[in-house]
């Protein structure tokens, strides 16, 4: 497995991997989540563009996950990690996360944020062996509550939520 920024010419694979990777929710009760259209390609070349979308290329060369990042109060915030089934359970999401989370700590950010389901096993559970942890309300920085009202409007609190933050070791 290799880990580089996404190219131009990739991103119309990361919608398709984002709709294989959604299909599992559809076999947890959540079908609203697995019919979910995926992030349009202008947002992921705005993605591209700032340095912040990479992809996981399998041994084939092509392309198994991606992540997207975005800068939130003052951390790197893991806005999409995506694993296409093919390449399910292999660590291919953990590398990703890695991979950010040097990135993160090279330009001293001090954490990796995100939020994500509370009880799917794949989400929030997921992430706590990655090394995040569950914010308390009062934890919230004015950028993870702003993020969580936009997902309430687009109706993703329906099911519990939560946000998650991996503190990061200071690089000198």
């Amino acid at each position: 497995m290799r880990i580089r920024e996404a190219e131009p010419e990739e991103l119309p694979a990361l919608r398709e991997i984002e709709r294989a990777a959604g299909r599992v929710f559809r076999d947890f009760g959540m079908p609203e989540i697995a019919d979910d259209e995926p992030p349009p390609l202008p947002v992921l070349e705005d993605h591209r563009r700032a340095g912040r979308a990479w992809v996981a290329l399998g041994g084939s060369g092509e392309v198994d996950a991606y992540l997207l990042a975005d800068l939130v109060d003052g951390n790197a915030h893991v806005e999409q990690v995506s694993v296409h089934p093919r390449a399910a359970r292999r660590g291919v999401g953990r590398a990703l996360i890695e991979h950010v989370a040097g990135w993160a700590a090279a330009r001293g950010m001090p954490a990796l944020t995100l939020t994500t389901f509370a009880d799917v096993p794949w989400n929030a559970p997921y992430y706590e062996r990655c090394g995040f942890r569950r914010l308390a309300e009062s934890e919230l920085t004015p950028g993870l509550r702003e993020i969580r009202a936009r997902e309430a409007t687009h109706g993703l609190d329906r099911w519990p939520r939560v946000c998650m933050r991996r503190d990061l070791p200071a690089v000198t």
